[in-house]
């Protein structure tokens, strides 16, 4: 149990510090408990769940498909035209756009589509774009809550689990939305003296032929039907008894007989580092798991909370958050997944896994090493010579995580308490 703990920690430490890929140190960190036998070659692959892995292989393919007939930069063009050039508006229509995107497709997904795209309408705008890309990466994880497939950590908890889409959507997306609108609105005056816009600049971004974006119309009539299918699907796959990662890759294998991308192509789409950070990932919890180690956390946790299910479901929230601010939510959930199991005991009481899914996916926004997408927004910023400091996203992150959990801690005192 000490060796799976020390490998364990040790992993996330140096994840936490940005110095090595953590795809790496999953990967060895997974190696160091087999070859130790902490964890016996057996139990190392059942430890893998195979669920996720094929939810986001799937997903991730669609994506990639669908990307290149140019549907996601006309969204978010028409977003700005629709704000008719007017700084709240513009606020707003990304903000919202980032949400729903990020809720049906995937927030890391959403943020690489997004930033360009908004770069050049703040170009357009002759505003400052680090404000605007600041609140989309808080809008990403705030709308990746609302559905299964919307945040990394949900796509672990329903792997574990087995809950529907339709349980997500109707548990976590009533508070996504009020939180998307109390933190959206409370950043925007936040910013708004940085987000002034002059008549002119208005003018141009309404001449923008969002149309033009549109590269391969035939491709688009192709594989659009396909993705809206697939996102319907997600909502009663449990109806039609088919599990989210296979209408995922169904939706997966049509697009790839319709398409004139060959597989080759479309399989560069998928992302491999994040899919095998999450086999190292698992692997490592396994340990933890087949040691007795999970265990004891969850004693632990009862035993401060004597066992009392207002004290475990805002204890599991509060811990989630805080947890995956400092490390990463995606290796923070799946640490707590076993808690969670360990603390629910043999009822059927979902309201512990929302609290777990409302910390670990609102706790995102604290750092910016907290959720993949903040990580990616903040490379593609750098490149775009406008970088986004550590302090400088934590001035955000900090009042945008708090105000948030303390919507979410109410929701869970009114609705499971």
């Amino acid at each position: 149990m000490l060796l799976a703990v020390i490998i364990f920690i040790g992993a996330l430490l140096v994840i936490a510090s940005e110095k090595v890929d953590r795809t790496k140190i999953a990967l060895v960190g997974a190696l160091l408990v087999v070859l130790t036998q902490t964890i016996d070659q057996e139990h190392a692959i059942e430890s893998v769940d195979f669920e996720t892995i094929g939810l986001l292989a799937g997903m991730m393919l669609i994506v990639r498909v669908t990307e290149p007939t140019g549907i996601y930069t006309y969204l978010a063009i028409r977003a700005g035209q629709f704000a008719r050039g007017r700084p709240a508006a513009v606020v707003m229509s990304l903000a919202l756009s980032t949400a729903l995107l990020s809720a049906f497709l995937d927030n890391l997904t959403t943020i690489l589509l997004m930033v360009p795209i908004t770069f050049l309408l703040a170009d357009a705008l002759d505003i400052d774009p680090i404000p605007l890309i600041l609140i989309e990466i808080i809008a990403s994880n705030i709308g990746g809550t609302a559905t299964l497939i919307g945040d990394p950590p949900n796509i672990l908890i329903a792997g574990a689990t087995g809950l529907s889409f339709g349980a997500f959507a109707a548990n976590l997306a009533p508070i996504s939305a009020l939180a998307f609108v109390v933190v959206t609105g409370m950043l925007y005056l936040v910013f708004r003296s940085r987000l002034q816009i002059a008549p002119e600049a208005r003018d141009r971004v309404l001449e923008l032929d969002a149309r033009k974006s549109i590269e391969d119309v035939a491709e688009l009539k192709r594989t659009l039907p396909v993705l809206v299918l697939t996102i319907l699907a997600f909502f009663v796959h449990s109806l039609i008894g088919v599990e989210p990662a296979t209408v995922a890759l169904a939706g997966a294998t049509v697009m790839l007989l319709l398409t004139r991308q060959t597989v080759e192509e479309a399989l560069r789409g998928i992302e491999w580092p994040t899919l095998f950070f999450f086999i190292g990932l698992f692997v490592m919890v396994g340990a933890l798991e087949a040691t007795g180690a999970i265990r004891e956390v969850a004693d632990a946790m009862r035993s401060v909370t004597g066992g009392d299910r207002t004290a475990e479901l805002l204890g599991i929230t509060w811990v989630s958050a805080l947890g995956s601010g400092v490390v990463d939510n995606i290796p923070f959930t799946a640490t707590m997944i076993p808690v969670v199991e360990e603390l629910q005991g043999e009822s059927d009481d979902d309201a512990y896994w929302w609290a777990l899914s409302l910390g670990a996916c609102f706790g995102g926004n604290l750092t910016l090493i907290a959720a993949a997408a903040n990580v990616a927004a903040a490379g593609m910023a750098e490149r775009a010579g406008r970088p986004i400091g550590f302090m400088t996203f934590l001035r955000v992150g900090v009042p945008a995580t708090l105000v948030s959990m303390v919507l979410a801690t109410g929701y869970i005192a009114l609705r499971y308490l």
